[in-house]
């Protein structure tokens, strides 16, 4: 099975961008959707954003305007570029399918401070 790998995360200050990848160990051309997903300490996983095969975005309403996802079908990777970060964005961050039917990776923690 395909496994994930991401990476990109880091400490920044509030307002800051990050730029996360998720390297896939095989080709994700035939997963129609790929998704981030974060989870904060004490706080269940969810879904950040939403990449069709073909391009198509979609974004939960707290990143909307500030995250931009995209995908590179012929390189197996899947980014996420963060701006205007916030403290309640720190979490270790994700990517998977959607629905959710790979193995998860180790994540890449995103932590932003005041």
């Amino acid at each position: 099975q395909v496994q994930l790998v991401e990476s990109g995360g880091g400490l920044v200050q509030a307002g800051g961008s990050l730029r996360l990848s998720c390297a896939a160990s095989g080709s994700i051309v035939s997963i129609l959707v790929m998704g981030w997903y974060r989870q904060a300490p004490g706080k269940q996983r969810e879904l950040v954003a939403r990449c069709t095969r073909d391009g198509s975005t979609m974004y939960e309403d707290f990143v909307k305007g500030r995250f931009t996802i995209s995908r590179d079908n012929a390189k197996n990777t899947v980014y996420l570029q963060m701006n205007s970060l916030k403290p309640e964005d720190t979490a270790v961050y994700y990517c998977n399918s959607l629905p959710t039917v790979l193995n998860w990776g180790q994540g890449t923690q995103g932590t932003v401070s005041l």
